[in-house]
């Protein structure tokens, strides 16, 4: 039985295979805690985008709805969510974004705020937030309205050993350190198509080690769909693996 305030956790995994996409999802439930707020935030190339994506589709094909996307990218924005706006709303995903017709010219220079997404924590249902690289996009948290009165927010690290920044354990715990308060961290070591499964195992070692040091935990190891029959439900870690589709490599901008 529950009592007072104390929580009772437990791990979840799900194999659910659709049209064209088989996903793992495993999930830490807090009892009485329904609403989902995540924050995807990684160095350049780490693949927070996809990761955040697939997040939030994921969360829409278990039934969540509604379920908002939320193009935080701030920082030198180079794949983005605005191509592919059209597309998820027709998923049943709302997403939070400029209209790539709206902002031809600004390439990957930066981009504006989007009033709507200053406002995004007071949106009903599930929020997943993809947040601009590095230290510099982990700070335009602030500008989110409300974010000291959301306690349901968790902050991930998404990570590529095949990244320089993020290539060894002790780069991780550099790295990480830089970025303050986070909640967890996820291995996605990738070289996009040339990724392979020894990458993809290697970096679950390497993330799990940096994870221990800075005393965070695992929150699973994100591989594409294609390396189904060469990985099993955990990494050679013991943590969880989820499967992506990828589909940021097909847009620019």
């Amino acid at each position: 039985m529950l009592r007072g305030r104390a929580f009772v956790y437990k791990r979840v995994f799900i194999r659910i295979k659709y049209d064209h996409l088989l996903i793992r999802e495993g999930l830490r439930i807090r009892e009485g805690q329904e609403r989902i707020v995540e924050a995807y935030v990684g160095e350049y190339a780490s693949g927070k985008s996809e990761v955040a994506l697939n997040r939030a589709l994921n969360l829409v094909q278990r039934g969540h709805q509604p379920v908002t996307l939320v193009d935080f990218d701030l920082v030198e924005p180079f794949y983005t969510l605005r191509p592919l706006q059209k597309e998820l709303l027709k998923q049943g995903l709302q997403v939070l974004t400029w209209e790539t017709g709206k902002v031809i010219g600004w390439g990957e220079t930066g981009t504006l705020l989007k009033p709507e997404v200053r406002w995004a924590l007071n949106r009903k249902g599930d929020v997943i937030i993809d947040v601009g690289y590095g230290v510099a996009g982990i700070g335009k948290l602030a500008l989110l309205a409300n974010i000291d009165e959301c306690p349901e927010l968790k902050v991930y690290v998404v990570l590529n050993m095949a990244r320089p920044l993020t290539a060894s354990v002790v780069g991780i715990v550099e790295y990480v350190q830089t970025l303050g308060t986070v909640q967890g961290v996820i291995n996605n070591s990738h070289c996009g198509d040339d990724t392979n499964i020894e990458l993809i195992q290697e970096g679950a070692k390497v993330v799990t080690q940096a994870a221990n040091i800075l005393g965070l935990p695992v929150i699973g190891t994100t591989v594409e769909q294609r390396f189904a029959e060469q990985i099993e439900e955990y990494d050679v870690m013991g943590n969880p693996v989820f499967f992506l589709e990828r589909q940021m490599n097909r847009y620019l901008w």
